[in-house]
């Protein structure tokens, strides 16, 4: 089995970029040298993790950083996707932290000498614990702090990055994080949810103006996760409540920074639950972007409800990955066509896609084939979608290697690459070696 893709798509073009991805807390490890943040406060609660793991150890890539730069060489992608530790770079008053800076600062040489394009995300979750305890995301300082802290990694690591991300899906850090607490800080509030959106879209803003003075040769941008939504049953209510859906969950993160305005579904609120918006906010948060990263994994469909907006219905036959997501490319297709529709956009990054699957290491090897069926027919999806006028830039594989999912722990591997977390042995999967063969074949 392989990954291939039409003989004349664009995406077989050396112009086209193939990377792959990581997030700081998901791999690094060594947190005996960064302050705490969030998700070690989440990873402690009684509960909160499926597996009661943590992230303190993960795949030890603060102490293996240079057989992980030559694992990702040995793939022959283009580029790397990393995100940077705010916890691991700041001193609690705010300067900076020299060690953590250094531990980059190598990375991205290291990567840089290898032909690799940095691709950073200053942004992916691990909010400093002690920022938090001021009202984290709540508190709209918060947007202010952040945009100290990306002007000051942003002129430490000089012009070693080739492309910076503000932001890793806002919607997971405010919807899953502050509305539902399903994910750090745990808190459970439809206000909160929406406050701490603003205040991220916001600092998204001031960091984007940050970026753009100390950082003007660089691809600079944001990435937003999108899950489609469609309508259970082709009639007027299921259609309208699969609209209301796609207003909270994906157009809520968009909109502000092409139209300056939230989408209509901001009115159904009750005025509580509103977020406070102070004049000017929307000229801050809609700065030009060089890109738009977009992350895609599944599709969700929707009925109507009588208590709420909308409600999910579970695809029970549907075929699906290790953690319960339909698989459903044509979703991806539909997505980038209609966002090119909905927007005037820049050109677009795919910045994460990929599978969970219940991987198994036999005889020194891992045979997922079912995750390159996964990528063949996402990949495609996104041919597709160039092929209707979609400019797309490139491709991210999420993810490098198996990590900390989160509030799933260990138990849900998204590698290319197995991770053995008792020695820490690293094996590239057939997945990719896939992934590889398709990025050498290009001309």
């Amino acid at each position: 089995m392989k990954i291939s893709l039409p003989a004349q798509s664009p995406m077989l073009s050396k112009d086209f970029i193939y990377g792959v991805a990581t997030a700081s807390f998901q791999i690094e490890g060594s947190a005996d040298t960064r302050l705490p943040s969030i998700w070690d406060t989440f990873c402690a609660t009684p509960g909160k993790i499926r597996d009661n793991s943590d992230g303190k150890q993960a795949c030890e890539h603060v102490k293996l950083w240079q057989q992980d730069v030559d694992l990702i060489e040995s793939l022959g992608v283009d580029a790397y996707r990393l995100s940077i530790s705010w916890p691991r770079v700041m001193h609690k008053d705010g300067s900076l932290n020299q060690q953590g800076v250094n531990f980059y600062i190598q990375l991205l040489d290291a990567l840089i000498a290898k032909g690799i394009k940095p691709f950073v995300t200053l942004y992916h979750w691990d909010l400093p614990q002690h920022i938090e305890d001021d009202g984290g995301w709540l508190n709209r300082e918060t947007a202010y702090l952040f945009e100290d802290y990306a002007k000051k990694i942003v002129q430490a690591l000089g012009d070693r990055v080739y492309s910076y991300a503000t932001f890793n899906e806002p919607f997971c850090s405010a919807f899953l994080g502050y509305e539902v607490g399903i994910h750090a800080p745990g808190k459970a509030k439809v206000s909160y949810g929406r406050q701490a959106a603003h205040h991220i879209l916001l600092a998204h803003g001031l960091a984007m103006q940050a970026l753009q003075q100390y950082s003007p040769n660089s691809l600079n941008g944001i990435v937003l996760n999108f899950t489609p939504c469609y309508a259970n049953a082709n009639n007027a209510e299921d259609r309208n409540a699969a609209e209301l859906a796609d207003q909270y969950h994906n157009q809520w993160y968009i909109k502000p920074l092409f139209d300056k305005c939230y989408p209509d579904i901001i009115d159904k609120l009750a005025d509580d639950e509103k977020p406070q918006v102070e004049a000017g906010d929307f000229d801050i948060i809609a700065q030009p972007i060089d890109f738009l990263g977009i992350n895609f994994y599944t599709r969700a469909v929707y009925t109507t409800s009588e208590n709420e907006f909308f409600q999910q219905v579970d695809m029970v036959d549907a075929p699906k990955t290790d953690i319960g997501w339909e698989i459903y490319p044509q979703a991806f297709t539909d997505l980038l066509t209609s966002l090119n529709e909905k927007y005037s956009l820049p050109p677009i990054f795919i910045t994460e896609n990929g599978a969970a699957m219940a991987d198994k290491l036999e005889n020194n090897q891992v045979s997922d084939i079912d995750r390159i069926e996964y990528y063949h027919s996402h990949l495609n999806a996104v041919n597709n979608a160039i092929s209707s006028g979609v400019t797309v830039a490139g491709y991210f594989a999420w993810s490098l290697m198996d990590n900390f999912e989160w509030a799933e722990g260990y138990l849900k591997r998204f590698g290319i690459v197995y991770v053995d977390y008792q020695t820490q042995q690293r094996t590239v999967k057939a997945s990719g070696l896939a992934y590889r063969d398709l990025i050498n074949a290009r001309s």
